[in-house]
């Protein structure tokens, strides 16, 4: 079976002397190079972001890694109606908004039949808003509406007074307001067309704090929580804590990966506000755990530089098999006896490529497998389908993870 081989060579500082290919990966060319230069394709594309990923990994900022215990967001939710709708709102067949309408104008002495009413300017919408931690009365956050209806659009509506509600059933805010919808709906019939969801919008700080959330301010003790739970991370931040303002005795000490309590240092006694905006702009290498990410819809893989290769040969090849059905008709003369006959004719072709080799040496990187199959016009899905082998061959200590 004829192949071709690439040797892909120990990384640099190993103390090994590159082996020799019988064929190199092509230089890039210069940009605008000769009028026919080649355009970049998926596994170019690929490899580039796989070239980005493994770059040096560069300290982080304290802040971008942990958030302190009880500094947290609440969820609000609310049921409303936006009125002023063009004849896009809900249907008859929507019973609820009617009887929320009925119910409004009740309770401001307007008694209305709902089986009489021929409104479609209302709709009936789920409000729902992120309140920050530490957000005082007053304050002015944004709130998300969703139509629940069989409301056509939202554009142009307006949100009438909805109070806001956290999961201990009290009410937090209160929204009300114009809907930007960012969209629109045009048409009318089975003739309509339509740009993003007019269905859903939000109102730009239309949501009111009525009542302070449930935060916990930081006191002479506190406990920091890992976005990503890691041992070394939190352990990297524990010492990094102590050196850093240690006066005596340790002031952090990891309780487990994802939590590091703290005591405040002497030096910032009474000013625990101050120490942990201090803190937040130390910084600190995280530890990342080498794993793969492969979206197979979009043909995507991005690797971390941690990720080797253990030796080990590859051989890939494509069989395409093509299958031509082509439909003869047989129709009888004029004035004859005989039905027309549909005869299909089907053609079965089966091609295989020849076998392409790559050998691995001790030390090999994503980036160089990617860098060696890409020299050799495989595709982003063959370097998908490689890395799933080699991971199951027992080649890739790392953990693949497909989105």
């Amino acid at each position: 079976m004829n192949h071709r081989k690439i040797l892909l060579p120990a990384p640099s500082g190993h103390g090994s002397t590159p082996a020799k290919s019988d064929r190199r990966a092509p230089e890039p060319r210069p940009k605008g190079a000769g009028k026919n230069a080649s355009r970049p394709t998926g596994a170019t594309l690929l490899l580039a972001l796989l070239t980005i990923a493994t770059a040096s990994a560069e300290p982080a900022r304290l802040k971008d890694l942990i958030s302190v215990e009880g500094v947290r967001d609440n969820q609000l939710i609310g049921y409303g109606i936006v009125m002023g709708l063009k004849n896009t709102g809900d249907t008859q067949l929507t019973l609820f908004s009617y009887q929320t309408l009925t119910n409004m104008l009740k309770r401001m002495g307007v008694t209305v039949d709902p089986t009489q009413m021929q409104v479609r300017n209302i709709a009936a919408v789920i409000v729902s808003a992120t309140l920050p931690p530490f957000a005082q009365p007053g304050t002015r956050i944004d709130a998300t509406v969703g139509a629940i209806g069989d409301a056509k659009s939202l554009q142009g509506g307006v949100l009438i007074l909805t109070p806001l509600k956290a999961a201990d059933g009290q009410t937090y805010a209160a929204a009300q307001g114009p809907v930007v919808t960012g969209a629109f709906v045009a048409g009318r019939g089975g003739t309509t067309t339509s740009t993003n969801h007019p269905t859903t919008g939000r109102t730009p700080e239309g949501a009111i704090v009525e009542r302070a959330p449930p935060s916990v301010s930081p006191g002479a003790h506190f406990r920091l929580q890992l976005r990503q739970a890691d041992f070394i991370t939190a352990s990297r931040i524990a010492a990094a804590l102590n050196k850093h303002y240690a006066e005596k005795d340790p002031i952090a000490r990891p309780e487990n990966p994802a939590v590091i309590a703290v005591d405040v240092p002497p030096s910032f006694a009474s000013r625990s506000v101050e120490f942990i905006a201090d803190l937040e702009e130390l910084s600190i290498e995280a530890d990342r755990p080498a794993k793969i990410v492969i979206n197979e819809r979009t043909g995507t893989i991005v690797a971390g530089k941690e990720v080797r290769i253990a030796p080990a040969s590859i051989m890939h090849g494509n069989l395409t098999v093509q299958i031509h059905t082509k439909l003869d008709v047989s129709q009888p003369n004029p004035l004859a006896q005989g039905q027309t006959v549909v005869a299909p004719q089907v053609d079965v072709k089966a091609k295989e490529d020849a076998a392409k080799s790559i050998t691995l040496e001790k030390g090999a990187t994503i980036e160089e497998l990617v860098r060696a199959l890409t020299a050799i016009g495989s595709t982003p899905r063959d370097i998908i389908a490689i890395l799933e082998n080699l991971r199951a061959a027992g080649a890739i200590d790392a953990t693949i993870e497909v989105i």
